[in-house]
């Protein structure tokens, strides 16, 4: 079974590659579609030689000097030379190339192939991952045994490795059995039985811990009653969804859990979109949101924005004003222009706003980009 190879970023390193800026024209950023099975990772490779080929063409023909080019072609091709790293993918992989730097990130979800050189990186298609990642666990949880599903959009589901996972309750809690006696004789039946299921739980939680901390990805969990109630009580991840997954996961392979999981992904998804578009709706009337593309942009500059919706595949060259944010359009669509929404995005993302990368027709008001706004921006 093909193993999905991810490293999803963080706002944080987003946020990074957002403030990168280079004078030459040397930011190189390169989208391409991979495959978690070993035996399909040539054809990517060798769509990624031409993107990067394309790339390093930019770079020099916007000028960049001798040495530049010729550094950033090396660390293109190292990385295309990097065997084991081609055998452990995901389903895109998203490189971010400069004088001096280079970041990778494996990610979950598909994007369109695509090659971006300018003053700054293209990080819009890498938003989509951090609005909707398309990957999440599954805790499958019953006093019998845990074990802890990573699920993804239509790749294969697999059982993660958790070091130190309790292998069931009894054990965990030093018993024959959940149902012993303690040794005042004080717990018994079910009382008893609560009391380990408790500590099992908090076992399993505390294993989880190696595997989740600094993840933002939704874990879903698979339990009964009453050890359902009992490690929601108690689960430290900050990303537990609310909806529990039914019946005995004992029972269920990890393809049903998936499935199962991949629904209920479908409907959080969706209820946020509803929720949003409801939410634009009812600030628009209030002048609290707009959907105009130059009035973002002077939001974005001034700090009204509160949330920002991006079309993920739309591409606006040209330029925004850094104090006025008045939008100047680039027809050229060359190393010296920059992705207007990416630019949006950095602004919104740098005073603390939000950011959602969405498909065309989710955006409200129907054009590459929509804001809820802090404050109406008055005249």
């Amino acid at each position: 079974m093909a193993t999905l190879h991810t490293d999803i970023p963080s706002r944080a390193e987003v946020e990074r590659l957002l403030d990168v800026r280079d004078a030459d024209d040397a930011c190189v950023s390169i989208y391409v579609a991979t495959s978690p099975v070993t035996q399909e990772a040539e054809a990517s490779r060798i769509e990624f030689k031409n993107l990067a080929a394309d790339a390093v063409g930019q770079v020099e023909a916007a000028g960049a000097n001798h040495r530049i080019v010729s550094e950033l072609r090396e660390t293109l091709e190292e990385l295309h030379d990097d065997d084991g790293f081609w055998a452990e993918q995901a389903r895109s992989l998203a490189v971010f190339a400069a004088p001096g730097r280079l970041r990778t990130f494996r990610l979950p979800n598909r994007l369109t192939d695509a090659v971006e050189v300018g003053d700054r990186f293209y990080v819009k298609p890498l938003l989509r991952t951090l609005t909707f990642p398309q990957t999440a666990f599954v805790l499958a949880l019953a006093a019998g045994g845990a074990r802890l599903v990573e699920v993804t959009n239509d790749g294969p589901a697999f059982t993660v490795p958790v070091p130190d996972m309790p292998s069931d309750a009894a054990s965990a809690a030093g018993k024959a059995s959940i149902g012993d006696r303690s040794q005042i004789g004080r717990m018994q039946g079910s009382e008893g039985q609560k009391v380990r299921l408790r500590q099992y739980a908090h076992k399993v939680d505390q294993a989880l811990r190696h595997v989740l901390t600094g993840l933002e990805l939704p874990l879903i969990l698979a339990a009964t009653e009453p050890i359902a109630a009992i490690y929601r009580s108690l689960c430290t991840y900050p990303h537990l969804v609310e909806q529990t997954l039914p019946g005995n996961p004992q029972e269920q392979s990890d393809e049903q859990l998936a499935a199962a999981a991949r629904t209920v992904l479908d409907e959080l998804y969706a209820a946020q979109l509803d929720a949003l578009r409801a939410t634009f709706a009812l600030d628009a009337s209030r002048e609290r949101a707009t959907a105009d593309l130059a009035e973002v942009a002077r939001a974005a500059t001034v700090g009204a924005v509160a949330t920002a919706v991006v079309d993920v595949d739309a591409k606006v060259p040209g330029t925004v004003d850094a104090s006025s944010g008045v939008v100047t359009p680039d027809p050229a669509d060359d190393a010296r222009s920059y992705g207007v929404v990416d630019e949006i995005a950095r602004r919104v993302l740098r005073d603390g706003g939000r950011v959602l990368a969405v498909r065309a027709e989710e955006v409200p008001g129907g054009g590459p980009v929509a804001a809820l706004l802090r404050y109406p921006l008055g005249g």
